[in-house]
């Protein structure tokens, strides 16, 4: 039966988004029925879907980030995506404040294979046991134009990574490629001789720039330019830099950018975290032996 003008059906109108309930809608949710507006629609192999069913993955089988959007290395994409590399700056930062006031802790922080020089005992640095300095001189600097320079670079070249790999696979970039550069200064520089920085890290993500703008076959030129100038600085003897955590950082960059970017879609975390876990038994094994050289 037809209904007659001014009915209460027709004057009850269309309903409101559950989420938006001023936004008149008449498509519902797939899973769970609810009114949605374009706004909150999220398409589907069938029809729309609403965000809380999409991010609950309720009634899919599927895992409840399956429909999320993938960054290029397939990281979730996040808000913000500089977050890390502002947690890393902010890092940076406070070390630099701290062993402006503590000369002790500096000398704790900064990597140093074995100190003093022998014949004196007892000895210090990562050769007695003091792993942690491969990592903490990663994030110590003490001089303003150090920090000042590598945190400019962290910011510039961190930040366009951090969006295209995702928030733990840039993480792990960063100290894995660090890392490497800790670890090729322990194996190749002078035991007695102290190292600090994120330089290895800031070569790392130079690498992994590159693997990723030849992927996208965007223009090299400013990239390997500016991988040329720092280079020159890195081994011009009148500026006492530690190349070998530069080149370490960067051969590092180099691997697990490229394993982040090009790893196949169905095993992707598989290639990349192995990589990763590949890399590091490489450095242990690496520093190890250096270790049993100097002991």
């Amino acid at each position: 039966m037809d209904q007659a003008p001014g009915s209460p059906q027709q004057e009850q109108g269309l309903p409101g988004c559950y989420r938006h309930p001023d936004r008149e809608t008449g498509i519902r949710c797939t899973r769970c029925e609810r009114p949605i507006c374009p706004e909150c629609m999220i398409s589907a192999s069938v029809g729309f879907q609403c965000p809380d069913c999409v991010r609950t993955g309720s009634g899919t089988g599927h895992a409840p980030d399956a429909a999320m959007p993938r960054t290029l290395a397939g990281g979730t994409v996040a808000a913000d995506p500089r977050l890390i590399t502002k947690f890393l700056v902010g890092i940076n930062v406070a070390v630099f404040i701290a062993v402006q006031y503590s000369d002790s802790l500096l000398s704790d922080l900064v990597l140093i294979g074995s100190w003093p020089p022998a014949p004196f005992t007892p000895t210090e640095g990562v050769a007695d046991g003091q792993w942690y300095r491969l990592v903490t001189s990663m994030f110590t600097h003490q001089e303003y134009w150090h920090i000042g320079f590598n945190m400019l670079s962290l910011w510039f070249l961190g930040g366009p990574l951090e969006a295209a790999l995702g928030r733990a696979r840039y993480l792990t970039l960063y100290l894995v490629s660090g890392l490497c550069g800790s670890v090729l200064a322990y194996l190749a520089a002078s035991p007695t001789t102290a190292t600090l920085g994120a330089s290895g890290a800031i070569f790392g993500l130079f690498g992994a720039t590159a693997v990723l703008m030849r992927h996208r076959n965007y223009d090299m030129r400013p990239v390997i330019a500016l991988l040329v100038i720092n280079l020159i600085f890195t081994f011009n003897p009148s500026f006492n830099i530690s190349w070998q955590a530069h080149i370490g950082g960067l051969v590092g960059g180099v691997v697990i950018g490229y394993a982040m970017v090009h790893a196949p879609r169905e095993r992707r975390a598989l290639v990349q975290y192995g990589t990763c876990a590949i890399v590091l038994v490489v450095l242990v094994a690496m520093t190890l032996l250096r270790t049993a050289q100097l002991t």
